[in-house]
């Protein structure tokens, strides 16, 4: 502290010594007092000595007052008085009473010794830890006081306070609770405090966004009624703005929490009558402000465009034009207003397309925009207002190439009105180009410029405005007008908006160049201007033509052979030199309000003397400098190399662009086949999950269909009984050899068959090894040929699959044919027929039906594998075709393909045929099974077997008795 005591020891009225002794006394009593009563009054007298003796104070007492808050943390009356006297130290509040001579040198040697108390708090960390920790007292004597104070530290030394509070745990949501607290007091000090904490440190507004800040801000903001609410609205606001400047996480964090929506009753100003009062005007300002900060153009195109359309949804942007158009607004209120129109609709179309239909409430109505041209070319505006009107004309026009035809439409001879009854765009844009007053001519030529911005078209349509200049004299176009007011020599700022709008009209439009060369006046002003050697104010005009003549050269398509490139540098070489038309090139990126001007795309100027350079003039100028500097000194040879080489560059890129577009053709066909195959593996997979089921099904009833063999073998191996007899009761002999011959027809017929399937499956194979032989032609169709083949391969080995099990179903029938055999023989043997009774007669049809069923079940799940084999077929087929198609663009394969396609269509007609016969070979062998069942193959189940047997039993005891009765 001795730098301390020596500032005490230099001023000139310091405390008598009396008053120091008490200090020192008091300090004393702090320290040692044991009775919490008396150090309790030694604080509060030192509370009271604070702000007159502040130096003093703050030297001897700190120290204490740090202990006391430190151990008397119990007693907050105490707590508070310490709280206050530390304020009283380090805040630079003035007292009321300060003489006027001695105000300068006391504010000084304040804003010192504040510093200076808040470096000592602060040395120790601890100390603003603790102040974070009495701010959860609720007390409102500690935490008032606690408020100030900490307020008070980030006032002084900001950045290295903030350092402490955010590495302290818990520190920043500590403070986020004071914006809850119900007294307005602390919570209005809370919003102060957060704003110092917030300032200049994206870390800590990263946290206090988080914390839910917004919400509770916008909460404080609507309770105490928006604009018309008093200075916590303003205070709520300018936090707000710290929140989200310059911060793309809290603004779109703002817009992701729907937030935008809550701004729009911010603008709903009332009536004309509801009165204007100091605080709404500053709060719409602010207002206006944040609005502004979430569309800046600084801030990314992407995050920007999305607030913007936002805005435009929850009906902000309609709110704010509603202000635009109201009558009775402040004029700094309309100026901030029009700006934040501006960079609402600045790029963003559907904006700019509603800020288009606007009208003013006039009667005719007019549209916004020309309401707003016509404030622009008024001198009697405001200077602020003006420009601001500008700015919103630019923002309307930036990226918009249907608004610029909209505004060079308004000057072309066929949309003019005949009747004079409204003014068009176009039409004040030309009178304020053509007027005395200098700024309106610099405002006309920049506004018509961004109608031509980045837009070769519209330049072009530009060419055909012809004016009238005067009765009885022929008109000239607005091209020839501008350069005969430029020959005029007329004021400075009218010569450089004028060369401006040339400029960047003749930038990148050969046309325009070609009708400017055409004036043959225009060449030698421009040489002469350049050549002069005039003072500093007309270096700036010799600059801009300097870069007109350097345009006129560089797009030049030497269509008029009196002014080609070549000679136009020749010409520059004998009355300029190259090195100083470079020189006087220079002057315009050298000027002192050309950096000042590329900064921000607002025109925001102090002065209208100041207004000489637009923002997207010094991009352009940036652009071109360079080239033209180039193209001066370049020789015809290297122009003609240059110019064969941007040919060759403009072949090549449109044969990339023919081989991108077949390039995207082709992956749109691949994407077709790839979604053809995916549809053919899905329909082949249920075909293979129906297969299984059918397969699993099939073994289920030759599991049924051996148990009944089984069954039936028990039934048989008695050969005395007289049953066998009784089942071949009624069978002729002629019928046993017609069933014999069946059954040698059916043998032949299915070898018949089995051998054309062979023949099938050979002209499919080699159907198959053709297409894969043609596939290897092309490169592009090689890997879906690959896949359509295996896929192929994969339905042939299910095929195969299913004939195996027909052939396993015919050796199932060569089976039974044998057991039919078998039972001819028995035939013969019993060839005596013996009486049967009604009731063996009735056994024996049941057990046959119930056999025939059972075998119809079997036959019905043989024809669903046929059909099977027959889907499967098909959709080979249907696969074959697809690989065909895809191989149609090659012309060499084109007959080979057409032979294929027969080929395949004659192999699915000749399966067809052969299944048509497999078909009526399974209904043959189907009535012959039923035959095989009357001749005495009975199938029950086993109970019903056994009761059976036991029937046959009684029947045949009962017959031996009547035969012996007969004997």
């Amino acid at each position: 502290m001795n730098f301390l005591r020596g500032v005490m020891g230099g001023q000139s009225a310091g405390p008598q010594h009396t008053e120091a002794e008490t200090i020192q006394k008091l300090c004393d009593r702090v320290a040692s007092s044991t009775l919490l009563d008396d150090r309790r009054n030694a604080v509060r007298a030192l509370k009271s000595l604070s702000k007159k003796y502040r130096l003093e104070v703050g030297i001897q007492a700190m120290e204490h007052l740090i202990h006391v808050l430190q151990t008397d943390r119990s007693d907050s009356e105490i707590i508070g008085y310490a709280l206050d006297t530390l304020y009283n130290i380090i805040s630079n509040d003035e007292e009321e009473e300060v003489d006027d001579v001695e105000e300068e040198n006391s504010t000084r040697q304040s804003e010192d010794l504040g510093s200076q108390f808040t470096e000592i708090f602060i040395k120790q960390p601890e100390n603003v830890t603790l102040l974070l920790t009495l701010l959860e007292e609720f007390d409102f004597h500690v935490r008032w006081p606690g408020v100030k104070l900490l307020t008070s530290l980030l006032k002084q030394l900001g950045p290295q306070v903030q350092q402490i509070i955010l590495v302290s745990p818990m520190g920043v949501s500590r403070l986020m609770d004071l914006l809850a607290d119900s007294r307005e007091v602390i919570r209005n000090d809370g919003v102060l405090l957060l704003q110092a904490l917030t300032r200049s440190n994206g870390a800590i507004q990263k946290i206090v966004a988080f914390e839910n800040a917004f919400e509770r801000l916008l909460d404080i903001i609507t309770e105490e009624g928006n604009s018309d609410g008093g200075i916590v609205v303003e205070d709520c606001l300018i936090l707000l703005q710290n929140l989200l400047k310059n911060n793309n996480s809290n603004q779109n964090f703002f817009k992701e929490g729907s937030y935008i929506q809550r701004m729009k009753p911010w603008f709903d100003v009332g009536d004309e009558n509801s009165g204007w009062s100091a605080q709404k005007v500053t709060n719409l300002h602010v207002m206006l402000q944040l609005v502004r900060v979430l569309v800046s153009p600084t801030n990314p195109p992407g995050a920007t465009s999305s607030c913007q359309k936002a805005m435009f949804q929850c009906g902000l942007l309609q709110q704010l034009c509603t202000i635009l158009m109201a009558t009775g607004v402040p004029a700094d209120i309309l100026t901030e207003t029009i700006n934040t129109v501006s960079e609402v609709i600045r790029g963003y179309q559907v904006n700019q397309d509603y800020f288009a239909s606007v009208n003013a409430p006039s009667n005719p109505p007019r549209p916004a925009i020309v309401v707003l041209l016509m404030s622009m070319v008024n001198e009697r505006q405001p200077f602020v207002l003006r420009c601001a009107v500008l700015y919103c004309f630019q923002c309307f026009l930036y990226k918009n190439q249907k608004g610029q035809g909209e505004i060079v439409s308004t000057l072309l001879p066929s949309t003019i009105d005949a009747t004079g009854n409204s003014v068009s765009a176009g039409q004040l844009l030309c009178g304020g180009l053509f007027s005395t007053d200098s700024l309106s001519n610099w405002c006309a030529a920049v506004a018509l410029a961004h109608a031509l911005q980045e837009n070769a078209t519209q330049k072009e349509q530009l060419l055909r405005v012809q004016l009238a200049t005067s009765i009885g004299n022929p008109p000239v176009s607005l091209l020839q007008q501008c350069t005969n007011i430029l020959s005029q020599g007329s004021k400075i700022q009218t010569r450089v908006g004028l060369l401006m709008l040339l400029c960047t009209w003749l930038s990148n439009c050969p046309i325009a160049v070609t009708h400017f060369l055409h004036n043959s006046a225009n060449v030698p002003f421009l040489t002469g201007q350049i050549a002069e050697n005039l003072g500093e104010e007309e270096q700036l005009v010799q600059g801009l033509c300097a870069l007109l003549l350097g345009i006129s050269i560089y797009f030049n398509d030497n269509s008029l052979e009196s002014y080609m490139k070549e000679k136009l540098k020749q010409l520059i070489e004998k009355r300029i030199g190259k090195e100083n038309f470079i020189e006087k090139l220079g002057f315009i990126s050298k000027h002192e309000l050309y950096s000042r001007a590329s900064q921000k795309p607002q025109p925001n100027f102090p002065s209208p003397e100041y207004m000489i350079f637009d923002h997207e003039f010094t991009k352009l100028v940036k652009e071109l400098e360079g080239v033209i500097t180039k193209a001066i000194y370049k020789s015809s040879e290297e122009d003609k190399k240059e110019e064969e080489v941007k040919k060759t560059l403009e072949q090549h890129d449109s044969i990339v662009t023919h081989y991108k577009n077949m390039i995207r053709e082709q992956d749109l066909q691949l994407e077709e086949l790839k979604q053809q195959i995916s549809t053919l593996k899905c329909q082949n997979e249920q075909l293979q999950t129906a297969v299984t089921q059918q397969v699993s099904q099939i073994q289920q009833h030759k599991d049924q269909y051996n148990l009944l063999k089984v069954q039936l073998g028990k039934d048989n191996p008695h050969p005395g009984s007289y049953s066998d007899a009784t089942q071949v009761n009624g069978i002729q002999p002629e019928e046993v050899g017609r069933l014999r011959e069946e059954i040698e027809e059916l043998k032949s017929n299915q070898e018949l068959l089995q051998s054309l399937l062979a023949e099938k499956d050979s002209l499919i194979e080699n159907l198959k090894s053709s297409q894969s032989s043609a596939g290897t032609n092309e490169l592009s169709s090689a890997t879906a040929s690959a896949q359509d083949s295996e896929q192929i391969a994969e339905l042939r080995q299910e095929l195969a699959t299913l004939k195996a099990q027909l052939n396993s179903q015919s050796v199932e029938i060569t089976k039974l044919q044998t057991e039919k055999q078998e039972l001819l023989q028995k035939t013969e043997t019993f060839a005596k027929p013996a009486p049967a009774s009604g009731e063996s007669e009735a056994v024996a049809a049941a057990k046959t039906a119930d056999a025939e069923g059972r075998l119809s079940a079997l036959l019905q799940e043989t024809k669903d594998l046929k059909n099977e084999i027959k889907a499967l077929s098909e959709e080979r087929t249907a696969i074959k075709e697809q690989l065909d198609a895809s191989n149609s663009t090659i012309a060499i394969l084109q007959n080979e393909k057409n032979k294929l396609e027969v080929d395949v269509t004659d192999s699915k007609r000749e399966q067809d045929d052969l299944l048509v016969l497999l078909a009526d070979q399974d209904q043959k062998i189907f009535s012959l099974k039923n035959k095989l069942k009357e001749l005495g193959h009975p199938v029950e189940e086993e109970d019903e077997l056994e009761s059976g047997d036991q029937d046959d039993e009684e029947d045949e005891d009962e017959d031996d008795g009547k035969d012996q009765g007969h004997i």
